[in-house]
């Protein structure tokens, strides 16, 4: 088993990387393995998955900027700033040796970014990908009312002078109409973050596939309505050297829904 390099002490401590302060948890000692959370969440949510790696791994769990305890980034981020971010806090945490990575939701998206890169993509070892976002998804045409509905509302103040169509605007997203056209999960943010919102989920990383030749493994749950079984069914397809696997009875989030199974396909493959 290996000594930890980096420094960082068991538990929760805080990182500097660039302006911001992060906050990361720290469990075991080995090979670097981190794992990257999902949209709305925290290091917390992924963190029981610690009991099964911690023996043989230093695993570190963070919250991304806007989330947990990790301050929002001081611009409106898209993907590949996030991705940026990722690297440089895996390289201040192990700055010699390559990592493995469990990715969950919006850390899947930017997982397929970095490995995207071929630069980037030899940091990496094992990759599992979880519920993982980034693909265009099949819209209804629930979707394509809300977005006409939206530029009907929008349409009026465009005839405005600057000063009052922001002002305008601003009042318009504040009404219960304009709300029930969005997300639950923009509805709930604010500030920066709403703008890293739009940002992040209209970037859909489709393109992205054919330029990845890492080993990945997909780990679905088979009831995923956030990231739909098609989403990851698309990401095997168009990975030269991706292999999926499901599991029953589980949603969007496999690892609380069925951990003993997720653990054990986890484990496996880390130590393969």
């Amino acid at each position: 088993m290996q000594e930890n390099t980096t420094g960082l002490p068991q538990g929760t401590s805080s990182v500097k990387i660039g302006d911001l302060e992060v906050r990361v948890i720290k469990k075991g000692e080995g090979k670097p393995l981190f794992f990257l959370h999902g949209w709305g969440c925290s290091a917390e949510t992924m963190l029981s998955l610690a009991t099964t790696a911690e023996a043989e791994h230093a695993c570190y769990f963070f919250d991304f900027p806007g989330f947990g305890k990790t301050a929002a980034p001081p611009k409106a981020w898209d993907v590949g700033d996030y991705a940026h971010f990722t690297m440089q806090l895996i390289h201040h945490l192990s700055p010699e040796e390559p990592v493995s990575v469990v990715a969950h939701s919006f850390g899947g998206r930017v997982m397929l970014k970095l490995l995207s890169d071929k630069q980037t993509a030899s940091t990496f070892r094992k990759v599992l990908i979880t519920g993982g976002a980034g693909m265009k998804p099949k819209r209804s045409w629930k979707y394509y009312y809300r977005v006409t509905l939206a530029k009907i509302l929008k349409a009026p103040f465009a005839l405005l002078p600057a000063g009052m169509r922001e002002r305008g605007l601003a009042s318009l997203r504040k009404t219960a109409v304009w709300r029930s056209l969005g997300s639950s999960d923009y509805a709930q943010l604010d500030g920066v973050m709403r703008e890293v919102f739009v940002k992040t989920v209209r970037e859909y990383l489709d393109d992205t596939l054919p330029n990845i030749t890492h080993d990945v493994l997909l780990l679905w749950g088979e009831q995923d309505d956030a990231a739909p079984l098609y989403q990851a069914q698309r990401m095997e397809k168009g990975m030269k050297n991706a292999a999926l696997v499901t599991i029953a009875s589980a949603g969007h989030y496999a690892f609380l829904d069925q951990p003993a199974r997720f653990k054990a396909i986890m484990k496996a493959y880390l130590e393969a």
